[in-house]
């Protein structure tokens, strides 16, 4: 049932993405280099974000009804996401189990952050369509996989996978600073004949914006641009001119 209405949303249906990112180095609150893009098999059945605001009340002696709260502040917005990977039609795929361990990774520190002597597991950027309010930067703080259903060697071909995500506050320019959301972002997949310039003359009308989009996605070599990468391209306010 759920593989054919997979197959019959048609390519008009926008998929959830989760975007790995190493994490950054220095200060910075804006995402490292790409790690991968994480595609949802199934779009979430519901998405379950938290806010909470903090507030402090001392007691008084003198004042029955207690003291007027003062408040102290809003914490970061916290995300539960459930995630359902199926590769049934092909039992003897191990798809599901290298899906799986991809999300274990992100409570893993990651070699590059260790190189850098700031260890830290990667950042992730969840995005869905024009969903902006559940689009923002997060760190992982819990990942519970459960396999449903094995091939006949034993392998996964079946799981739920629960995802805890804690914001980080960014102040990126260009974002809304009262929603936290980064401002949108694309994925773009390399295809024979792309460069970096021709990218940013074509998402920006600038071909020099280039180096805005090799910094977002951790680019040491500019000339060299494997086809079928992934590449993640900053929002036009975040280019700086």
């Amino acid at each position: 049932m759920a593989k054919g209405s997979k197959g019959g949303a048609g390519k008009s249906l926008v998929r959830a993405t989760l975007a790995i990112h190493e994490p950054p180095v220095g200060g910075s609150t804006t995402p490292g280099g790409i790690i991968r893009t994480f595609g949802f098999d199934f779009n979430p059945a519901q998405l379950s974000l938290t806010r909470h605001a903090e507030w402090k009340t001392t007691p008084a002696q003198i004042e029955r009804d207690g003291s007027l709260p003062e408040f102290m502040g809003s914490r970061p917005r916290e995300m539960s996401v459930e995630i359902f990977l199926d590769s049934s039609d092909e039992p003897s795929s191990n798809t599901v189990l290298k899906k799986v361990e991809s999300l274990l990774d992100c409570c893993e520190v990651t070699t590059k952050s260790i190189a850098a002597k700031q260890p830290s597991p990667p950042w992730v950027v969840l995005q869905w369509g024009s969903f902006s309010t559940a689009r923002f930067t997060a760190y992982v703080s819990s990942v519970e996989a459960t396999y449903t259903l094995f091939g006949t060697t034993g392998v996964p071909i079946r799981a739920t996978c629960r995802l805890q995500l804690h914001e980080i506050p960014s102040k990126t320019k260009g974002q809304n600073p009262t929603s936290g959301a980064l401002t949108a972002r694309r994925v773009h997949r390399v295809v024979a004949g792309d460069s970096l310039q021709s990218l940013a003359w074509r998402e920006y009308g600038n071909a020099a914006a280039w180096r805005a989009i090799a910094e977002a996605n951790g680019i040491d070599d500019p000339a060299h641009l494997p086809a079928g990468a992934e590449l993640v391209l900053p929002a036009a306010e975040e280019v700086r001119a």
